[in-house]
């Protein structure tokens, strides 16, 4: 998981669940919590509506897949997330802690597993969104005491939890349950769910204005597995984003119905404790890039990670895909970003008016295992600079050695029900 810097304009699209056309890659640094302890079987991941005539196999029932189970009698949790992108850089959802209910604006990220608030006893945590959690009012609040299972305070008495990102910020504290609520849109009643009840946090953790994490990626401490593990929802979770003039969007935990032309694409937790797919070959405006398909294949291949806002490609593939869509537009002018120190690749001149954006910028396809390709539109790799009235390519090598050419594919969908 990656967090923007201070005052940097940025913009990320994801889904998980796709229920549109329109798709987004990028690739980002993340945080690097234990593998699961226990052996998973391989997922599912949707990546596109497929043609009509397309024929797709999955694994029997006892895998995870992230798409719906339209048989079962599970209900759902649905929430609202909110378009963060432009100001701070992430989405975010609400979650309510405690009895009675204590309100909390949490970044949605695939790419941790632990949610967690700040506390009220946290002297070394930063002024967020919401006030912190006051477990001295909440009358079903109980902290998780030292098990075999959990690393324990330095008096055995508590289990604690310490997660460090990226870019070095921390967050730790205690582990507690407590019951905890999903807004008036969910069909999932309040269940009691461990979190962590933050004492510390360091860097743009302390910065954010969120007011936590909501994490939903695979261990036991993912909210997500602790809610399959009770039995209270399905084994699979959507999110849908509303792109570049929608905003907004939705996150559903438990199954809802898929369209019937979606393919989807395995993902092994055996390679990665992560959400990872194939990634093969990109091509531009038809053209594929000179690349080796092993320049994606490193590490942990491709990753779908919802916790970061910028691309982060390759050095070899971004460069390769940032000269043939300059070759593409020779006509425009390129200008320098809102912050001069990053070498971003802007435009100006030319209208951002969605609509028009195609009639400029060319598409693009991800080309994944048995040449399953997904087409990204411009809008799906450009964002506005809101400061300068310019368009940025959401792509970069920034940062490229410090993610050991890990990619990441995230895909947005618009009209979600």
């Amino acid at each position: 998981m990656a967090w923007p810097l201070v005052n940097l304009t940025v913009a990320f699209f994801f889904l998980i669940f796709l229920l549109s056309q329109s798709c987004l890659s990028i690739s980002l640094p993340l945080l690097l919590p234990p593998p699961h302890p226990r052996a998973l079987p391989a997922m599912v991941l949707p990546l596109f509506p497929s043609p009509k005539n397309t024929s797709t196999t999955f694994p029997d029932s006892s895998h995870r897949l992230l798409r719906s189970d339209s048989n079962s009698s599970h209900p759902y949790a649905r929430m609202r997330l909110y378009d963060n992108l432009l100001s701070r850089g992430y989405y975010s959802t609400r979650l309510w802690i405690g009895t009675p209910p204590q309100r909390f604006a949490l970044i949605v990220d695939t790419g941790s597993t632990v949610t967690y608030v700040p506390c009220a006893m946290c002297e070394k945590c930063g002024t967020h969104q919401d006030p912190k959690f006051q477990p001295e009012l909440s009358s079903t609040y109980q902290p998780v005491k030292c098990n075999l299972d959990c690393n324990c305070d330095k008096d055995r008495d508590q289990c604690i939890y310490e997660r460090q990102y990226a870019e070095m910020s921390v967050t730790s504290g205690i582990l507690a349950e407590d019951v905890i609520s999903f807004g008036n849109l969910s069909e999932l009643s309040p269940q009691r769910i461990v979190f962590g009840c933050e004492t510390e946090e360091t860097g743009e953790l302390y910065r954010q204005h969120a007011d936590g994490i909501i994490g939903l990626g695979r261990g036991d401490l993912s909210i997500v597995d602790q809610l399959v593990e009770k039995g209270v929802i399905s084994d699979s979770f959507s999110l849908c984003y509303g792109g570049m003039d929608v905003g907004g969007g939705a996150m559903v935990l438990g199954g809802i119905s898929a369209p019937s032309d979606m393919i989807f694409s395995y993902s092994d937790p055996v390679r990665s404790p992560y959400y990872n797919i194939d990634l093969k070959e990109m091509h531009v405006a038809g053209k594929k890039l000179d690349l080796d398909p092993s320049v994606f294949d490193r590490k942990f291949g491709t990753v779908l990670d919802s916790g970061t806002t910028f691309a982060y490609f390759p050095e070899a593939v971004f460069e390769a895909f940032k000269d043939t869509i300059m070759k593409e537009l020779n006509s425009l002018k390129q200008v320098s970003g809102a912050v001069p120190s990053y070498n971003d690749t802007c435009f100006s001149g030319i209208s951002s008016d969605v609509s028009q954006l195609s009639k400029t910028f060319p598409t693009i396809e991800l080309v994944f295992e048995n040449q399953q390709k997904l087409l990204l539109t411009p809008e799906n790799y450009l964002f506005r600079e809101s400061l300068c009235g310019i368009l940025l390519l959401h792509m970069t090598a920034r940062i490229q050695r410090s993610v050991s050419g890990r990619l990441i594919v995230l895909s947005y969908g618009k009209g979600f029900v």
